[in-house]
């Protein structure tokens, strides 16, 4: 009897885990587009983007640990999630002013949402632990990021695209991933859940579109 209470205890604990990430990331795409949006018709300039990542990245890096297991952590999700939005207004001016705009930012949010819905349903319904894969992401992550680096100064146009290519499957892997940890009880703080499958959403969001961009030129 104590086991099976302390069962249905664990079930209950990651039930809410999921509910509660699932809810807070709705609303973090939800503000995301909206600020987005607010960046694309104020037609801000190419730097937004930079700019607005290193603000994200300094909250994520130095503020929402402190504050993950508070209220407080809620609003730096949104402040993150918002700024990350912003940062992405002059890539959408860039593609919506080609002749197929928007038919690839369409086909790029689509082919997102497939990818995010596929891949957690496919751990919900499983509930395969994916932890496995925790070290091949991590360095996965890093060869991209080198290879992003110094594709910076390089300019290769084909690297780009391995590059973008290489990002869409290593976030494929994250979603399953942490998606994976909610379910099996690895990851029981719903808002660095949340943080985590925004990221890789965004991740993709970007890589397909500049893939589809390069594609069509």
């Amino acid at each position: 009897m104590a086991i099976q209470t302390l069962d249905r205890a664990s079930a209950v604990s990651t039930n809410k885990v999921l509910r509660d990430t699932y809810r807070l990331l709705s609303m973090t795409l939800l503000f995301a587009a909206f600020t987005a949006g607010v960046s694309y018709f104020l037609q801000l300039p190419r730097m937004t983007g930079m700019v607005c990542s290193l603000a994200a990245m300094g909250l994520l890096f130095f503020v929402l640990p402190k504050t993950a297991n508070s209220s407080k952590g809620i609003a730096v999700v949104f402040a993150v999630t918002g700024l990350l939005g912003l940062g992405l207004g002059p890539m959408l001016n860039y593609y919506l002013a080609t002749a197929n705009g928007q038919q690839i930012v369409a086909t790029a949010l689509g082919g997102t949402g497939v990818i995010f819905l596929g891949l957690s349903a496919f751990a919900l319904i499983t509930k395969k632990d994916f932890s496995f894969l925790g070290g091949f992401l991590f360095a996965g992550f890093i060869v991209v990021l080198l290879a992003a680096v110094a594709n910076i100064f390089l300019g290769m146009g084909g690297l780009s695209i391995m590059i973008s290519a290489a990002v869409i499957l290593l976030m494929s892997g994250f979603i399953l991933f942490d998606t994976s940890r909610i379910v099996n009880g690895g990851e029981t703080n719903y808002i660095m859940a949340t943080v985590s499958l925004f990221l890789s959403i965004y991740n993709i969001f970007q890589s397909l579109l500049m893939l589809l961009g390069m594609s069509d030129e």
